[in-house]
C-alpha cells in the first residue's frame, strides 16, 4: 500500500505458499488502492511445474478518488523496481480479478 504521508509504499501483507488464491483475493479492501505481487504456480498440459508473476493494480470503485489519482500515477514507476514481472492485472472490482482471468 502506499502510505499517502510519505508516498512511499509499505508492504500490508505477505502471503504464504500454502494460501489460495481466494485467500489472496479476499485481503483486498473494497474501500482502498493496492498494489499486489502474485507468484501464480501452475502445471502445464505437459506436466512441467511453472510459475508466472502478476502485477496486480487494485483500485476499486468504493476508494477515494485521491487515492485512486496516487495509485494510478505512480503505479509504472513502481512497477519499473520490480524484476520478473511477467503480466499486469488492473482490477476495480473483484470479478476483473477472477480465478479464471489468472489462468489464461
Amino acid at each position: 500500500m502506499i502510505d499517502e504521508q510519505t508516498q512511499q509504499v509499505v508492504v500490508g501483507k505477505l502471503g504464504g505458499p500454502r494460501e489460495t488464491y481466494e485467500d489472496f483475493t479476499n485481503s483486498f479492501s473494497p474501500n482502498e488502492c493496492r498494489y499486489a505481487v502474485l507468484d501464480y504456480y501452475f502445471i502445464t498440459h505437459e506436466n512441467c511445474q511453472k510459475s508466472k508473476i502478476f502485477f496486480v493494480a487494485w483500485s476499486p470503485d468504493g476508494a477515494r478518488v485521491r487515492s485512486k489519482m496516487l495509485y494510478a500515477s505512480s503505479k509504472d514507476k513502481f512497477k519499473r523496481q520490480l524484476d520478473g514481472i511477467q503480466a499486469e492485472l488492473q482490477a476495480t472490482d473483484p470479478s476483473e480479478m477472477s480465478f479464471d482471468i489468472i489462468k489464461s
